[in-house]
């Protein structure tokens, strides 16, 4: 499919064939591409929790309002972010570059999010969203449907998956065969209403 094919046909569907399962090759095919998303200062602090235990989903699911996506798409995915990835041997980050990109780019990380916790925090889910969004369009292409999710208790959840200390949960991908199309767009806001040209009023 087609990217702008993709973003025009991905949708948030809520319900999905509990039968299907997909291969570990759909797997690590959706999640390798999911890596090639964009992140500051190419850190990739995305953490994805694979929930394949079926008693783990239950109480997730429980965690979750009921809401039958969680157990019934083929696929849960916790989408969370490790904040203090900044710290943890940053030169890795940059291991392919040229030196001197190295030398630029690896003290500057250090000093860009040094005692920034709202930075921290901030980057961290701009990273894991972009991710999420990749995760969505390459399912679609793959021919599954998707629904992102921040429904849910986040500390219940926290809990559940034993997070640790420092990182947070960013959102729910749940991914899987519809049984039922998602409902028709509830209404679309016009270019005009979210397009701004220099600056506010």
């Amino acid at each position: 499919m087609e990217t702008l094919k993709a973003i025009e046909a991905r949708r948030s569907v809520k319900s999905y064939d509990p039968d299907h399962q997909m291969t570990d090759e759909e797997v690590n095919q959706l999640l390798s591409y999911t890596l090639l998303s964009p992140t500051a200062f190419n850190i990739q602090h995305w953490r994805f929790v694979v929930v394949k235990d079926r008693e783990l989903r239950q109480k997730i699911r429980e965690a979750s309002w009921n809401q039958a996506q969680v157990t019934d798409a083929s696929l849960l995915v916790v989408i969370c972010a490790d904040m203090k990835s900044w710290q943890k041997d940053p030169m890795r980050y940059w291991q392919n570059a040229p030196e001197p990109v190295q030398q630029a780019l690896v003290p500057m990380i250090l000093s860009f999010y040094k005692n920034e916790e709202q930075l921290e925090r901030d980057e961290a889910q701009r990273s894991c969203g972009m991710a999420a969004q990749t995760m969505m369009l390459v399912a679609k292409d793959m021919g599954y449907d998707t629904c992102p999710m921040d429904g849910f208790d986040f500390e219940k959840v926290a809990e559940l998956i034993n997070l640790p200390e420092d990182f947070l949960i960013s959102m729910f991908v749940v991914v899987g065969k519809p049984i039922r199309p998602a409902n028709e767009r509830g209404g679309q806001l016009s270019l005009d209403e979210v397009l701004i040209y220099d600056r506010f009023e």
